[in-house]
């Protein structure tokens, strides 16, 4: 799955979404919810001023018989 979010100036994660779909709503919720817990980052910076930025995430699952 491949998660697009924004980093916000002050750090927080916001506009989550999936970008490429593994064709599996449950493993994009996964990847959601886990993007949701991460802490926060280092804003971008653009002139010495923190600035919005898109991110990219690829999130690689291995899925397993039971």
């Amino acid at each position: 799955v491949l998660v697009e979010f924004v980093v916000e100036k002050d750090g927080s994660i916001s506009n989550i979404r999936p970008l490429v779909s593994a064709n599996f709503p449950e493993l994009d919720a996964e990847a959601i919810r886990v993007v949701r817990l991460f802490p926060k980052f280092i804003p971008g910076m653009q002139m010495g001023k923190p600035m919005r930025v898109y991110f990219n995430l690829p999130i690689k699952f291995t899925l397993t018989k039971k």
